[in-house]
């Protein structure tokens, strides 16, 4: 079964996205062929990027770094978790993208945004862009979480809508056909 890793990437003690993110990976696990994990960029607690030298060389000297491209390395497909700050997604995740660069390569991501009125969707747009730089295949179907304190029940729990099911199994299901045919290109 392909890998399918959804990335939670708020780390702050106040964040909802450990929520939708939970939420996804069982939707995954429970609706798709795909080996579905969660990841946690607060646990992973990379560092501001300390390699000397560019990810490409792959020339890794931080075992935090190591571990970070053995996890992403022996993924298939991938599902950003992002909030909008600013109209742009988080620190965090520009610098867990950025420590890598190869073991990117080829793969089909996704976004799940929340925010405002605008459900994330700027900030999803950044992360796309900058995806596109690593040979990642950024889907423009998404699942943005609009006004998201609306998609919480009164004890704090993400309950999702159809609207929310339909655009996952969207997702879902273009991760892979994406994943598929970017195998054949993996595999050379």
């Amino acid at each position: 079964m392909p890998k399918l890793y959804t990335i939670i990437c708020a780390t702050r003690s106040a964040r909802h996205g450990d929520k939708f993110a939970k939420w996804f990976n069982d939707f995954a696990a429970a609706n798709s062929d795909f080996d579905a994990e969660l990841v946690d960029l607060a646990e992973v607690k990379l560092p501001f990027f300390d390699e000397s030298t560019h990810p490409r060389a792959q020339k890794y000297e931080h075992e935090h770094t190591k571990k970070w491209s053995k996890l992403i390395d022996a993924g298939d497909a991938f599902v950003f978790v992002i909030p909008e700050y600013n109209y742009s997604p988080p620190a965090e995740f520009f610098n867990a993208v950025n420590f890598l660069n190869t073991e990117w390569n080829y793969k089909p991501a996704a976004i799940m945004s929340y925010g405002g009125v605008s459900g994330g969707l700027r900030s999803a747009q950044v992360a796309r862009s900058h995806l596109s730089t690593l040979r990642m295949m950024p889907l423009p179907e998404g699942i943005p979480l609009p006004n998201y304190p609306q998609f919480l029940n009164e004890n704090g729990e993400f309950v999702a809508t159809e609207m929310v099911e339909a655009s996952a199994k969207t997702v879902l299901a273009e991760l892979k056909v994406w994943n598929d045919g970017l195998q054949t290109i993996r595999n050379k």
